[in-house]
């Protein structure tokens, strides 16, 4: 084995995370210079092939944040800062987005800091402005979430050591797309086309993976109520592939949607999960939500789960029965789970 393939925690590591981070970074390269090409066409392919690449990115992320990618620690640090760059969620820091993620396998809970129900019901004209966004299938509600991730040391009182830091962000990545917008705005435009189809695919994954409502007690001495109850987190934890037939179509999200695998086996390499859903669960498809029925909630629900009704979280099923209703299309989903916003 040579040292850099010994780097990598599993002995595969070199092969699948070695070629998922060149694609990510070719793919981030190539559609950002895809961008300004002359051709409409080549550009907007080029948004297609930017926004998957920052996708890639984004779960790679992921994986550096439970420690998955190399044996050493700093090494993941170092990576998950890098990918933080490409696929914008360097705002805030690796560390922060880490901790939070962390904390939602830990407590078993959705810990939040923003509680964005009271923000709607507080701020009516922005809710109808959202829904009608959404509407337009513009994922308003994470930009929402994006948005104040971008100034979240000037929010969050309990971030404000990192004002500096943050300031020097904002002005490296504004003053780029700044100057981008001023000098070719149609790249520009597509560079933010690209960042919601992002954002799209990665809430479309997060979607339907828990039935737990989230829990704004991030900065609190509040004890979440199971934390560390494996039983119900398997209980309420639901794997969406895109496919169950066909293991290498799921490498299109880096085979996120073996998140009850994930959850049981949080540091297991994404390219092990699908081996390990079937050594858990069984080679039953009934197992797992079909791409189909996923693809009907998202459509059908999509204004009306920004803000659940009373009747909603009191009809809503839980456990089996939510596994049961989502795979008949007949749930609601949910908004703003995304791993990367720390808060």
């Amino acid at each position: 084995m040579t040292p850099l393939a010994a780097a990598f925690r599993d002995r595969q590591g070199l092969r699948y995370y070695g070629g998922a981070c060149a694609y990510a970074l070719l793919a981030w390269g190539l559609g950002l210079a895809g961008l300004f090409h002359p051709s409409i066409w080549v550009a907007a392919a080029a948004a297609l092939l930017l926004a998957h690449g920052m996708t890639i990115a984004a779960y790679l992320l992921h994986e550096c944040a439970h420690g998955s990618v190399f044996r050493h620690g700093p090494a993941n640090v170092r990576l998950g800062r890098l990918l933080s760059w490409v696929c914008g969620a360097c705002y805030g820091t690796f560390e922060d987005l880490r901790w939070a993620h962390l904390r939602h396998h830990v407590d078993v809970d959705d810990i939040v800091w923003f509680d964005y129900e009271r923000f709607f019901r507080a701020h009516p004209l922005c809710l109808r402005v959202v829904r009608v966004l959404e509407w337009l299938y513009i994922p308003a509600h994470e930009l929402i979430m994006h948005f104040i991730m971008a100034f979240s040391s000037f929010v969050i009182p309990e971030r404000r050591d990192q004002r500096a830091r943050n300031l020097w962000v904002l002005a490296i990545r504004g003053g780029i797309y700044g100057t981008v917008l001023w000098l070719h705005p149609r790249a520009a435009l597509l560079y933010a086309l690209a960042y919601g189809i992002m954002i799209t695919l990665l809430r479309f994954m997060d979607s339907l993976q828990h039935d737990y409502d989230y829990n704004p007690i991030m900065y609190s001495d509040v004890v979440p109520p199971h934390r560390g109850d494996r039983a119900f987190e398997r209980e309420h934890t639901f794997s969406n592939p895109l496919s169950f037939a066909h293991e290498r179509v799921n490498w299109l999200t880096l085979n996120f949607g073996w998140h009850g695998a994930h959850h049981a086996r949080a540091n297991a390499p994404w390219f092990r999960l699908p081996t390990l859903h079937r050594e858990l669960f069984g080679d039953d498809p009934g197992e797992v939500i079909p791409l189909w029925p996923q693809l009907v909630i998202f459509h059908k629900q999509r204004v009306r789960r920004i803000q659940w009704s009373e009747a909603d979280q009191a009809e809503a099923p839980e456990g089996r029965e939510f596994l049961a209703a989502a795979r008949a299309g007949k749930v609601l989903g949910g908004n703003a789970a995304s791993f990367l916003t720390s808060f």
